[in-house]
C-alpha cells in the first residue's frame, strides 16, 4: 500500500477493497485504487494496490460520530467517498458515493471489465441510503390479495430461489430492464440499503428476517399470480 495521506479523526471507519474480474470471483492483483472524499473529489487521500487475492490493506477514514446512526433526528451519519480503480488489461472503474460509518469496516467490491470487451470506462453511482435520502413513498398495496380462481399453492417447505428478478423501474414501465440478482446478494444489498450496521445485533437480525420474509412472499405470490 502506498499511503499518501493518513486520515484520522475522533471518529473513523475502516475501508478494504476487493477487486475482481466482472461476473467471476477471479481476483485482480496489482490493481491501483485511488480514494477521494466525495465532498472534495480532486483531493487524493490514498493510493492503494491490491495483493494476490485482489484485496487492499485496510485504510482509516474520518466519519461522523457513531451516535448519529442511532438517532433518527441526527445529521447524516456516514461520510461518502469516491474511488477510481485501474488495472492493466481492464477498463477503469469509478465508484461515487460509497458510505462509511464510524467504528465499522466496509468491504468495497469492484468488478472490472476486460478491455477486449470494448465497454469503455465504467461509472457506478451509489444512491444515498434510504434512511437519509428523499425517496418516493412505497406504492400502496392491499393487505389481503385476491386468490386466483385455481387457488394458491402452499409449499410444504421453504424454498430459497437461486436468483431474484429486479425490475429497474416503476412496476408498469415495460421498457425498464430486468436484472437477475443472486438471492444472497439481493438480501445483502437490501439490508445494507435499509439499516445501519451500527445498530444493535438483535435489531439487525430482526430487520434481516423481515426483509427475507417479505422477499420470499413477493417471489412466490407474484409467481402464482402469473401462472
Amino acid at each position: 500500500m502506498d499511503s499518501l495521506n493518513s486520515q484520522t479523526s475522533e471518529y473513523n471507519g475502516r475501508l478494504v477493497f476487493f477487486v475482481t474480474r466482472v461476473s467471476t470471483t477471479i481476483p485482480i492483483p496489482d490493481a491501483t485504487v485511488q480514494v477521494y472524499s466525495q465532498e472534495a473529489p480532486d483531493n487524493l487521500l490514498y493510493t492503494l494496490i491490491t495483493n494476490s487475492s485482489g484485496q487492499t490493506e485496510a485504510v482509516t477514514l474520518p466519519t461522523p460520530p457513531l451516535s448519529y446512526s442511532l438517532n433518527a433526528d441526527s445529521p447524516q451519519p456516514f461520510s461518502q467517498y469516491r474511488f477510481i480503480i485501474v488495472a492493466e488489461g481492464y477498463e477503469p472503474l469509478t465508484i461515487n458515493g460509497s458510505e462509511l460509518l464510524a467504528d465499522e469496516t466496509s468491504i468495497q467490491p469492484a468488478a472490472l471489465v476486460p478491455i477486449r470487451f470494448g465497454t469503455g470506462a465504467g461509472t457506478i453511482n451509489i444512491p444515498i441510503h434510504t434512511l437519509v435520502g428523499d425517496y418516493p413513498s412505497k406504492t400502496p398495496e392491499a393487505e389481503i390479495k385476491p386468490e386466483a380462481e385455481t387457488g394458491e399453492i402452499v409449499l410444504s417447505r421453504v424454498v430459497i430461489p437461486e436468483t431474484i428478478i429486479v425490475h429497474d423501474g416503476v412496476p408498469n414501465d415495460s421498457t425498464a430492464p430486468n436484472y437477475y440478482v443472486p438471492y444472497r446478494d439481493y438480501i445483502k444489498n437490501v439490508v445494507s440499503s435499509e439499516i445501519f450496521p451500527t445498530w444493535p445485533e438483535s435489531t439487525i437480525y430482526a430487520n434481516t428476517l423481515v426483509i427475507m420474509s417479505f422477499t420470499l412472499n413477493r417471489v412466490y405470490t407474484e409467481w402464482y399470480w402469473n401462472q
